[in-house]
């Protein structure tokens, strides 16, 4: 049995506990110990335990590289590993021990999301390494900066602000930002730059970044759009048309939303506006040079003066052209001739004309061929009413199907002709507001028909009145031929009377009379006058006359004698006249 004066091991065991406590609730914890000596680089610290522990004496420095003040008796901070090691010493920290702490603290300022300070003194994986005053946290490389950061040494071991994003104690995973302390310092300077700022402003700014549809200008802490629209009057097809990144330029404020913190700025406003006064300096009918900017479906875009530009629509861009792309009349940069045909200064917009300031086509056509002249082109189109003919300066002449021939329907008349052979005509008419151009065929044909009124039917060696060549429009006459040719006849009504002209297609109402050379010269024989030319020479028909007569036996025969066939109607008609002569 265990006495006062001789105690047990159990009663030693609970008395070296009763003063110094379990091992159990040293380890693992933070404690005060005393500096009771400094051997080789080594401290001695007394933390109250059955034996004292070691402590490198870097462990203690503030300043890498700088040795540590510290004295025997000095009180300190340490973290207990072990209570003991296999030479039955403490196993002591102080790194372990500041650590700790700064986990302690850094924990009450995530909680209230303040800023903590660290120090970039690595790279790693992603990102970099932040000393928090003893605890070590993670910098993800998309969080160093605002902007990507090519080279982060600048910003190495320099205390400097952080923002707790994550902690995670129990597996020693810290997460900090510096961008976000960036940004809330920015918004900051940005609310109160804004709030000195007004619209109307002239200030200068740094060219930032440049998009397709403007550029971005720092004006010293906060960002304002410069638009490619108010970049200049003139047309801007891309901001680096105007500026380059890193371009100091002077810009105006033309709006603020400081609710958004959006700015709208503008080069152009510093600058004289060209369309002040532009009806006055573009009067209408005005000719102009300009250069064209831009080609479009519906026209074409010239600059008459840097900011000032005028559209030509594509009705406007050509007199014969029609239905054709503006692309294939003009090109981009191409100086042109333009006359202006309206001019709004409110709504910054003039109408031009191409063709207007080119001599029209209508007009240079009379000019070089008057009516009554000669011509020559190309059959274009062939319609059911005439003849499209291609003539000088890009026009088209029209004959109708009644001047196509003389003698034959105008069916039959279109059918002598084919697109893409080419004919001679005689122009009748020129209509240059309307861009029309009448032309005749047939005029061109000895025996064409004249203007001149028609006498009244009159026999062989009637009426010489009305004509003037002796000879009457309807009347039938003996003529001789002068001279026989591919064409037709030329024959003179009598011996000593007008002259004339009769086409082959006259010479007989069947094919075979139609031949030309079953005629002799002097030959004789009765035709009937079917018009006149413009020298006022008669043209004569033998078809014509065989279908008069034929009309005025049917008439006068045809009632009575309804059996009789139209060779016996014929023939009693020629007896009649034989008898009447």
């Amino acid at each position: 049995m265990a006495t006062a004066a001789n105690p047990t091991r159990d009663d030693f065991a609970a008395l070296l506990e009763q003063t110094l406590g379990t091992a159990d609730s040293f380890e693992g914890r933070v404690v005060k110990g005393t500096v009771t000596a400094i051997e080789n680089d080594l401290v001695v610290i007394d933390v109250g335990l059955k034996s004292e522990g070691r402590v490198p004496l870097r462990e203690f420095a503030t300043v890498p590289g700088v040795k540590p003040e510290l004295n025997v008796g000095d009180e300190v901070e340490v973290y207990v590993d072990r209570v003991e090691n296999v030479h039955g010493e403490a196993m002591l920290s102080r790194d372990r021990a500041r650590r700790e702490a700064a986990w302690d603290k850094l924990e009450g300022e995530f909680a209230q999301t303040a800023r903590v300070e660290g120090v970039i003194f690595g790279r790693v994986k992603g990102g970099f390494t932040v000393d928090l005053n003893g605890a070590v946290a993670f910098l993800p490389g998309s969080q160093v900066d605002i902007r990507p950061v090519r080279d982060v040494t600048p910003l190495m071991d320099i205390p400097q602000p952080f923002q707790i994003l994550k902690m995670d104690r129990r597996r020693g995973n810290i997460v900090v930002s510096r961008r976000a302390i960036l940004e809330e310092t920015r918004a900051e300077q940005r609310t109160g730059l804004i709030q000195s700022l007004a619209e109307g402003q002239v200030i200068e700014g740094v060219v930032k970044n440049i998009t397709d549809y403007g550029a971005f200008v720092d004006l010293g802490g906060i960002d304002g759009l410069l638009h490619v629209t108010d970049m200049s009057y003139k047309r801007v097809n891309h901001p680096s048309e105007v500026i380059n990144i890193g371009d100091t330029v002077k810009v105006q404020i033309i709006r603020i939303n400081r609710e958004t913190q959006r700015i709208s700025l503008g080069m152009k406003q510093l600058e004289s506006d060209p369309w002040e006064g532009a009806s006055a300096k573009y009067p209408i009918e005005g000719k102009f040079t300009g250069r064209v900017t831009n080609i479009t479906e519906y026209g074409a875009f010239v600059e008459l003066e840097p900011g000032i530009e005028g559209l030509v629509h594509v009705s406007e861009m050509s007199w014969t052209k029609k239905n054709v792309h503006p692309g294939k009349i003009v090109s981009t940069s191409q100086e042109v001739d333009v006359v202006i045909l309206e001019v709004d200064e409110e709504k910054r917009r003039i109408s031009l004309g191409l063709k207007q300031a080119q001599q029209n086509p209508w007009e240079a056509f009379a000019d070089k061929h008057p009516v009554g002249s000669q011509v020559e082109g190309e059959v274009k189109n062939s319609t059911e009413f005439g003849l499209f003919i291609g003539l000088d300066g890009d026009v088209d002449g029209m004959v109708h199907m009644s001047d196509i021939s003389w003698g034959m329907t105008g069916e039959e008349a279109l059918a002598l002709h084919h697109k893409g052979e080419t004919v001679q005509a005689v122009v009748l008419d020129i209509d240059a507001e309307k861009e029309r151009i009448s032309l005749g065929i047939k005029q061109l044909e000895r025996g064409g028909v004249s203007s001149a009124p028609a006498g009244e039917g009159a026999g062989a060696g009637g009426s010489t009145g009305g004509s003037g060549s002796g000879v009457n429009k309807g009347q039938t006459v003996t003529v001789t031929v002068l001279s026989v040719g591919d064409a037709g006849l030329d024959v003179q009504v009598g011996d000593d009377g007008a002259t004339g002209f009769i086409r082959r297609g006259d010479l007989g109402r069947d094919r075979d009379e139609q031949r030309a050379e079953r005629f002799q010269v002097g030959q004789k024989f009765d035709a009937m006058v079917t018009g006149f030319d413009r020298s006022k020479k008669p043209t004569f028909s033998i078809k014509a006359l065989q279908l008069s007569e034929e009309k005025q036996a049917v008439a006068q025969y045809g009632s009575s004698d309804s059996g009789a066939s139209l060779g016996d109607i014929l023939g009693e008609a020629l007896k009649a006249r034989q008898n009447d002569q």
